[in-house]
C-alpha cells in the first residue's frame, strides 16, 4: 500500500482526535501513525455514548467503530461537546443516523480500505457453498469420511450475479473472471466494462447471487420473499455486505423448502450484540441464526470478511487523513 503523507502537519498545531471503541490492535496503529499526520489521539476502548461524549471535549473530530450503533443521544452530546466531524472506521455507515448528525452540526464520513480482503473472503464462501464444504467438514469432524450424496459444482459452469459494483463488487468480479464463469451485475450506477442486467433478470439467470451494495432505505430487504422466489431453484446466496440486505425470514423459508441450494452469510439481520461476543455459555437470542446454523447447506461467519491486517492499517491511516482533511476544508462526503 502507498502511505499518504501530510506534508504540512509539522507546520500546524497537533490535531486532537478522540478515538472511541478502539480495539488493542487499532490503538497500536493509531499511536504509531498519528504523529505522521500531526494528530494527537485520545483513545478509549468504550464505544461512544451520551455518557462518555465529554471525552471529546476540546476536539472537533472523533473516530468511532462500527460494532455499536451511535445513538441520537450520543450525537447530540458530541455536538454539545464541540464535535463537528465523525469518522467511522468502516465502509458502511448504517450504524449512524447521518441525517440527524448533520442536523446537530456533525459531518459524517466513512473510510476506504483495501477491498481485497472482503473480495477474497467472498470467493472463499462462494467456493465453499457450491462444494458443500460445511456438510463435508461436519462429517469429517466426527470421522465420517464418506462422500456427500450431492456432488459439488464448478464455478466455470455457473453464472454469478453481483449486486453492487463498487470497489468490493468490482474486486469480486475481477477474481471471478479467473474462474471462467459468466458474470452478471446490477447497480444503480453502471460501469462500462460489466454485463449489467435488470435485477429480476439477474436473479432469474444466476446460480450464485452475491451482495455488495450499501444498506440504505432503498436496499433494505433487497432480497425479499418476492425476489427470492424469482431466483433459480437451487441457487446460492452469498452476503458479505450487510445483513438487512436480505429478508432473513424469507431466506430461511426458501432454504427449508429446497428452493435455494444454500447460503453463505458473513452478516446477518440482528447480529448486533451477538457477533463479536463470546456466547459459548449464554443463550443466543436469535431464532433465525439458530435455525440457519442447523441447516447443513448454510455457512455462517461473524462479520469477519473485512478483518485483515492490511484493511486495519488502511482504516486507521484513512481515519487520520480524513480528520486532517476535514479541518482543512477538504473532506470527502459519503
Amino acid at each position: 500500500m502507498t502511505h499518504t503523507s501530510w506534508s504540512s502537519a509539522a507546520a500546524v498545531p497537533a490535531l486532537g482526535v478522540t478515538v472511541y471503541g478502539c480495539e488493542p490492535d487499532e490503538a497500536v496503529l493509531f499511536r504509531e501513525l498519528a504523529p505522521r499526520f500531526g494528530v494527537e489521539p485520545a483513545i478509549t476502548g468504550a464505544a461512544v455514548s451520551e455518557a462518555n461524549a465529554a471525552l471529546a471535549s476540546g476536539n472537533r473530530c472523533v473516530s468511532v467503530g462500527h460494532k455499536t450503533p451511535v445513538t441520537r443521544a450520543a450525537l447530540l452530546a458530541l455536538s454539545r461537546a464541540g464535535v463537528t466531524y465523525l469518522s467511522t472506521r468502516s465502509v458502511g455507515f448504517d450504524h449512524i443516523d447521518v441525517g440527524y448528525a448533520e442536523s446537530v452540526g456533525i459531518s459524517v464520513e466513512n473510510v476506504a480500505y483495501s477491498p481485497d480482503g472482503v473480495a477474497d473472503f467472498t470467493l472463499m464462501l462462494m467456493l465453499m457453498a457450491v462444494r458443500n464444504a460445511r456438510s463435508t467438514l461436519r462429517r469429517a469432524d466426527v470421522h465420517d469420511y464418506r462422500l456427500d450424496d450431492v456432488r459439488g459444482r464448478e464455478l466455470r459452469d455457473l453464472t454469478v450475479g453481483v449486486l453492487g459494483t463498487g470497489r468490493i463488487g468490482t474486486a469480486v468480479m475481477d477474481r471471478l473472471r479467473g474462474f471462467g464463469c459468466r458474470v452478471l451485475a446490477h447497480d444503480s450506477r453502471p460501469k462500462d466494462f460489466v454485463d449489467y442486467v435488470p435485477l429480476d433478470e439477474l436473479l432469474r439467470l444466476s446460480d450464485v447471487v452475491t451482495l455488495h451494495t450499501p444498506l440504505t432505505a432503498e436496499t433494505h430487504h433487497l432480497l425479499d420473499a418476492r425476489r427470492i422466489a424469482r431466483m433459480k431453484r437451487g441457487a446460492f446466496v452469498v452476503n458479505t455486505g450487510r445483513g438487512a440486505l436480505v429478508d432473513t425470514e424469507a431466506l430461511v423459508a426458501a432454504l427449508e423448502s429446497g428452493e435455494l441450494g444454500g447460503a453463505a452469510l458473513d452478516v446477518l439481520e440482528g447480529e448486533e450484540g451477538i457477533f463479536y461476543a463470546d456466547l459459548r455459555n449464554q443463550p443466543v437470542d436469535s431464532k433465525h441464526l439458530l435455525r440457519l446454523q442447523e441447516l447443513p447447506n448454510v455457512l455462517i461467519s461473524p462479520h469477519t470478511a473485512y478483518y485483515t491486517d492490511r484493511a486495519l492499517r488502511d482504516t486507521i491511516e484513512h481515519s487520520l487523513v480524513n480528520c486532517r482533511k476535514f479541518v482543512s476544508g477538504k473532506q470527502h462526503w459519503i
